[in-house]
């Protein structure tokens, strides 16, 4: 039990003296007599804490920066009405926004006041806002229950357990629609004369000027008054194996977030994109071990698999094992496949692991290499005027030059490399991806 503020500015007033020992307490409050009386009636007529019953529903998952809904309903099984706050603790990366009226049945803050007759419940509403990717699980639940007067309180905790997912935020899907009416084009599915140049036929249309003559169906032609060309349409059911490397260069911030998450976000959108093509599409995540694995899952259930296997992934601040992740990803593309690798083109962590072993990838697939890059770094390449900005655009042309070194080394090596700022990273990889489809090289 618990004497409130209430009680303790009446007892302060008060002229009679009566002992009240309160546990916790290290001295005597001197209250009137008829005050004493009023808060044992009160405290009496206060419901009981701990038979309350407490039940969680709302929902499981919710999108990073977005905003989730856990409902928590109350029973009041005893005789008396309950007449409570309520305190719904989750962790502080859930990010709970105040409300406005927080003293308001229902109001959606961490505190929440509420009544709830005797025999029946009642349903309050914790707005969450998480900040980090992951799984959020609720905390205790605190309940202090007040008689009729507000003088005395009982309180005490409950578990009542839940868990939100927070998931990748998918910032790239508005680049979807745009995607997918390109993949349209070169599938011919629609009026559009541009056609495919896959290896797979698709049907014989009139001759065009500037259409490739070795397109030409000469047996065709001799049946008809008019010159036929060969349509092609981009292979389906191809393999593409996404690889996400976890070690310490994807921690590096790039603006407000970690490479990581940029690689993600392009990793979802290419796996849309390829899902909905008709190809297989497969996640692997590596650092030194293996941190999250997508294999065989349906078209529709291709992007979801992914969304809930990057939810959990966070950047190891340890050197990749490029020859493990290599061996890791021959096991996983069993067949000749198209093995996407999100990775930094750090000149040191390129040459001294991954140039070695890279042979083994490019010998049976193709190899198409994307990395983030660091917009502050053009910035300062163009900044002039005073002598530390000189000195920063020389440190950024050499680190360029680097890059493009290391970029150009991977080329040589039959290697297409994506190389972009992070919110341009998800649409230049779909480019990629579709100019690949196109050329009939998947």
């Amino acid at each position: 039990m618990a004497l409130t503020g209430r009680a303790a500015l009446l007892a302060a007033l008060g002229s009679l003296p009566v002992g009240i020992w309160e546990p916790g307490w290290t001295g005597i409050l001197a209250v009137n007599a008829p005050l004493a009386l009023a808060c044992a009636c009160d405290f009496a007529l206060a419901a009981p804490v701990r038979r309350l019953g407490l039940a969680r529903s709302g929902e499981t998952s919710v999108r990073l920066g977005e905003t989730a809904d856990v409902d928590l309903t109350v029973t009041n099984p005893s005789g008396r009405p309950l007449r409570a706050v309520i305190r719904d603790a989750w962790p502080p990366s859930s990010r709970q926004p105040p409300a406005e009226d927080t003293a308001s049945e229902g109001a959606t803050a961490p505190r929440h006041r509420l009544t709830v007759p005797a025999g029946e419940r009642r349903r309050l509403t914790t707005r969450l806002r998480p900040t980090r990717r992951g799984d959020h699980q609720a905390d205790r639940v605190t309940i202090r229950s007040y008689g009729p007067l507000g003088l005395f309180a009982r309180q005490g905790s409950h578990r009542a357990p839940w868990t939100v997912r927070a998931l990748p935020p998918f910032t790239s899907r508005k680049h979807l629609p745009a995607k997918l009416a390109r993949l349209r084009e070169l599938d011919g599915r629609t009026s559009v004369l541009t056609r495919g140049q896959g290896t797979e036929f698709d049907s014989l249309r009139d001759y065009v000027p500037g259409d490739d003559t070795r397109s030409i169906d000469w047996r065709a032609t001799a049946r008809r008054s008019t010159v036929a060309i060969r349509t092609w349409r981009p292979e389906r059911d191809r393999h593409i194996l996404l690889v996400l490397d976890t070690g310490r260069t994807s921690a590096g911030r790039v603006g407000d977030a970690p490479r990581l998450d940029a690689s993600m976000d392009a990793a979802l959108l290419l796996g849309a994109l390829a899902s909905r093509a008709g190809d297989r599409v497969d996640l692997l995540a590596y650092d030194r071990r293996v941190r999250a694995l997508v294999q065989g899952r349906s078209a529709g259930d291709v992007l979801p698999s992914l969304v809930n296997a990057l939810a959990m992934l966070e950047p190891e601040l340890i050197e990749t094992d490029a020859r493990g992740l290599t061996s890791m990803a021959l096991r996983t593309a069993s067949r000749s496949s198209l093995i996407v690798l999100l990775t930094s083109l750090d000149r040191a962590p390129i040459e001294e692991g991954l140039l070695p072993v890279l042979s083994r990838l490019t010998k049976r697939h193709k190899v198409v290499i994307a990395s983030v890059a660091d917009p502050h770094v053009q910035r300062m390449a163009t900044a002039r005027g005073t002598a530390e900005a000189v000195y920063e655009a020389a440190a950024a042309a050499q680190a360029r030059s680097e890059r493009l070194r290391t970029a150009e080394q991977l080329t040589h090596r039959g290697v297409t490399v994506v190389d972009a700022a992070p919110e341009a990273l998800a649409p230049a990889l779909a480019d990629a991806y579709l100019s690949l489809k196109v050329g009939g090289r998947l």
